[in-house]
């Protein structure tokens, strides 16, 4: 992974620091990486290993001169942070930005409408290397950009790219959002198994056991969901007897597609 200058990584906190700790894995060379975070001792472990810091755009060495500036600050603190890095990209630094939200017109009117800017959307399980991320580019990245951008996000996870960034606002409902969809799955099956006569700690033993294990089941397996949700169901069995409930017209479908749209909907009034 080779740069053609210094990285700048403007925010390095739970997601932020997952992208360097895969940077880093990847062969990114530590002191090309100058991390832009008020305070420094969250990230001593990777000043420790060669990454400089500064507590803000201000603090930066004025000659410094980055190939590329990858925002991973809160949404709501981008509007204060943004102004300060125009100088950067006037002189030529490119824009990776994954604050959910915030569309490429957004960084073209404060950094310049020639700016070169990546927008991703990836998800929390980032933190543990099985990231989904969707990516999109104004028309000023080049191929060695839109390579260099997937090869980043590639180092946490799954990436795709899209061509229309109208298709974010969905892709934020799914995957950006979908962790919770996930987590709440396992609070109410470990719910339902108390309310069956199981102790709590068992029933939430079985629930995330049952829900990390089916998840990694889809993810080796060649075979398409609704197969393997075929595979485990008996005709007359106990699957089936639950699997009614849940594909019943009133069930979980149309639950999850009223969810997904009230997501999406959400992120276009954000944005």
């Amino acid at each position: 992974m080779k740069l053609s200058g210094p990285l700048l990584l403007v925010g390095c906190g739970k997601m932020g620091g997952a992208l360097l700790e895969g940077w880093l894995h990847r062969g990114l060379e530590a002191g090309e990486v100058w991390i832009v975070e008020p305070n420094a001792a969250p990230v001593q472990h990777f000043l420790d290993r060669g990454a400089h810091h500064a507590e803000g755009a201000a603090e930066l060495p004025p000659e410094i001169r980055p190939a590329l500036i990858v925002f991973a600050v809160k949404p709501q603190m981008l509007a204060e942070t943004l102004p300060h890095y125009r100088g950067f990209a006037a002189a030529g630094a490119a824009v990776v930005s994954i604050a959910a939200g915030w569309r490429i017109a957004a960084f073209e009117e404060v950094l310049g409408a020639q700016t070169p800017v990546v927008r991703a959307m990836p998800n929390t399980p980032a933190a543990v290397g099985r990231g989904m991320t969707v990516l999109c580019a104004n028309p000023h990245c080049g191929q060695s950009l839109r390579d260099l951008a997937g090869e980043l996000l590639s180092a946490v996870g799954a990436v795709a790219w899209i061509d229309s960034e109208a298709l974010m606002d969905a892709v934020t409902a799914v995957s950006g959002s979908g962790p919770a969809y996930v987590f709440l799955l396992i609070e109410c099956l470990a719910e339902a198994g108390v309310e069956a006569g199981l102790p709590a700690d068992l029933a939430m033993q079985l629930a995330r056991v049952t829900v990390a294990g089916a998840g990694a089941l889809v993810d080796q397996s060649a075979d398409p969901a609704a197969t393997l949700r075929k595979n485990v169901t008996s005709p007359g069995g106990t699957t089936q007897a639950a699997l009614e409930v849940l594909m019943a017209e009133d069930g979980l479908q149309p639950l999850m597609t009223k969810a997904i749209a009230a997501a999406a909907a959400r992120s276009r009034e954000l944005g």
